[in-house]
């Protein structure tokens, strides 16, 4: 390292760009001297991405108009050149400039407005901020910054609308005034966030414009740049909530589903006990259930995976606010923890009973499949047994048939030597019969050697 070192201020000296200015060494251009590096293609545009959605900066008072849209359908289906052309609809409206072919986000002045839109994986949002507030709060005029023949030509189905209201925090007795008259009660949460320098409320209903609402009450010591972080926070933790709840939706509509493969499944296992019942009924039987398994975990893998994921961030955002109480009322926390936590538990249960389910049509397979194997054991011993009695068989039968070609190779044998010895028996006055019975047994015996002879070369 020294090394290096010492040849980088050779080099700079060479090159007349090293000074020395109150003993600090100070180098005025080391670009000539650098060794040239290849930067990876990707090294700038994930540099950039960590700055590439920067937090509004909004001063008090102001409004801002929310809306976040997904395309219908499939969970991944989404036409990204219609959502872009939607876009450049709106900002052609106010002539404002276009953003590049692959951007995901843009935010930029239309009109008296700043809008910022951005592009996420299942959806888009539009979010419009205005430096005046209305007389009436919560105006469903303030949402009329959309105009309204362009959102209805929009590529995608609202999954929520907020409007939300930022003014500076008058005393205590005051903001209960206005969230009793703002909100609904039993369901509100408030709280003192980002020590004490804020408090936001909202009660996560939708009002009969078809618009959640939130109040952000600033304080006086609060930069602009950390109400426009409240701000963003809160319309991220609307936005993934309502995303994650989507998941609580695809689960009530396969719990009817999942019961009856659950009791099919069930009805399987336990009349593999019984050993009337055949293996190829509980086959197809055990076939069909795992098919509808896999194909219920592979139409529900993406929204579980997203669900999890939206949760995670929903959580993430609400720590993020550092919440104190409110005058004893419910904070954004105890919300969640009430209303928002049951419906994750229950996506969750639903994604690990799919999961037991799979588990256990796998593991009735590897039962059945060890039931056949028994029972094809079984039949292969049975099998080899009757080929053993056979092979008996056909050997008592090979005893009996060379027996028998000992009697017939004999008695040709017998007939062939008695007409070579009729001459000689002749000669010698014998009588055919006594020729016969003294060739007879000899010829017998010889062929019975033969043949034993013979059995024993080819064994």
């Amino acid at each position: 390292m020294q090394q290096y070192s010492g040849n980088l201020l050779k080099c700079l000296r060479k090159q007349g760009f090293f000074a020395l200015r109150q003993g600090s060494q100070i180098v005025k251009d080391a670009s000539e001297c650098a060794m040239p590096l290849e930067d990876h293609p990707l090294r700038y545009p994930l540099a950039n991405e960590l700055h590439a959605r920067p937090f509004p900066t909004l001063a008090t008072p102001c409004s801002v108009a929310f809306l976040a849209l997904k395309a219908p359908g499939t969970d991944t289906a989404r036409d990204k050149q219609a959502e872009r052309q939607h876009l450049l609809d709106l900002l052609d409206r106010h002539g404002a400039p276009h953003p590049q072919p692959d951007a995901t986000h843009w935010s930029g002045q239309i009109g008296r407005h700043m809008l910022k839109w951005e592009s996420h994986t299942e959806f888009v949002t539009f979010t419009i901020f205005t430096r005046t507030l209305s007389d009436r709060p919560f105006d469903p005029a303030e949402f009329e910054v959309f105009p309204p023949d362009w959102l209805a030509k929009a590529p995608g189905q609202r999954v929520t609308s907020i409007l939300l209201r930022v003014e500076p925090g008058p005393e205590d007795d005051a903001i209960d005034d206005k969230l009793e008259s703002w909100f609904e009660g039993e369901s509100l949460a408030v709280a003192h966030v980002l020590e004490r320098e804020a408090i936001i409320a909202g009660d996560f209903r939708i009002d009969p414009a078809g618009h959640m609402r939130f109040a952000v009450f600033t304080g006086q010591q609060i930069g602009s740049r950390r109400v426009g972080r409240v701000v963003q926070r809160l319309c991220e933790i609307e936005t993934y909530k309502a995303m994650s709840m989507l998941g609580l939706a695809r689960v009530r509509r396969i719990a009817p589903c999942l019961h009856r493969i659950d009791d099919a499944l069930t009805g399987l296992i336990g009349a593999m006990r019984q050993d009337e019942t055949k293996s190829e009924d509980t086959l197809k039987g055990l076939l069909k259930v795992s098919a509808e398994l896999e194909d219920l975990a592979a139409r529900t893998a993406y929204r579980f995976a997203a669900t999890k994921a939206y949760e995670a961030i929903v959580r993430e955002r609400v720590e993020m606010l550092r919440e104190q109480r409110f005058r004893g009322r419910q904070t954004f926390t105890e919300f969640m923890m009430r209303r928002y936590e049951p419906a994750m538990r229950t996506v969750r249960a639903s994604e690990q009973r799919l999961g037991a389910m799979s588990d256990r049509a796998i593991r009735a397979g590897e039962l059945l499949r060890t039931r056949v194997d028994v029972e094809r054991s079984a039949q292969n011993q049975a099998l080899l047994a009757s080929m053993d009695r056979r092979a008996d068989a056909q050997l008592r039968l090979q005893e009996t048939v060379e027996g028998l070609s000992v009697v017939a190779i004999s008695y040709y044998a017998v007939s062939l030597a008695s007409y070579m010895l009729y001459p000689l028996a002749e000669s010698y006055h014998l009588s055919k019969g006594l020729v016969l019975a003294g060739v007879t047994p000899l010829v017998v015996v010889l062929v019975w050697l033969l043949v034993r002879r013979i059995r024993a070369r080819m064994h």
